[in-house]
């Protein structure tokens, strides 16, 4: 078992969040400074000038970044106009955003039933929509909201704009009708 790639694979499905060290130490089942030895030694390996991503320690957790030296080619893959259209999750969370805002990207996650971290900061990149403000839900998190460039975007005067969703609610006549049409007494045979 290699335990240079499953820190790694570790690394990478924590994504954003980071890990912290006693969390690798426990998940890996090895000690405090044997983490530590690892952590460097892929460290070192993603130092590397043929490697585009380093381990970065933010917040009291280790997780990948990409390496500061190549910004430019990541701002324009952002911009590219070859990616300015919009991939179903964007769209998805864009329209979880601009008919619940302001909300939290937990509560958006939740929505989707996926991670959206990604795809917010694509739609952050792209001012479609902003941070404006922390929730008072524990832990502070952000609050995200679509920006005018979203209404832009859209050809929209105002969020009055969107459209209307549809109701998933059934009326009391849908609910009668689909009783009756079940529940119909057959007739008396003779």
């Amino acid at each position: 078992m290699n335990k240079l790639a499953i820190l790694e694979g570790l690394l990478f499905v924590v994504g954003d969040e980071g890990i912290s060290l006693d969390e690798i130490s426990n998940i890996m089942s090895i000690n405090k400074k044997e983490s530590q030895d690892l952590l460097k030694q892929l460290r070192e390996e993603y130092n590397n000038e043929n490697r585009g991503i380093r381990i970065s320690f933010i917040g009291e957790n280790f997780k990948l970044t990409t390496k500061q030296e190549h910004k430019e080619y990541y701002q324009k893959l952002i911009t590219s106009s070859n990616n300015n259209t919009l991939s179903q999750a964007a769209l998805e969370t864009l329209a979880i955003i601009a008919y619940n805002q302001p909300i939290t990207r937990v509560e958006i996650d939740e929505l989707r039933g996926i991670s959206s971290i990604n795809v917010i900061r694509k739609l952050m990149a792209k001012d479609l929509i902003k941070i404006s403000g922390k929730s008072s839900l524990p832990g502070k998190p952000n609050l995200y909201r679509t920006t005018s460039e979203f209404l832009d975007y859209f050809g929209l005067a105002t969020l009055n704009d969107l459209p209307e969703l549809p109701s998933t609610k059934k009326s009391d006549d849908e609910t009668q009708e689909l009783f009756s049409s079940i529940y119909k007494e057959k007739p008396d045979e003779e």
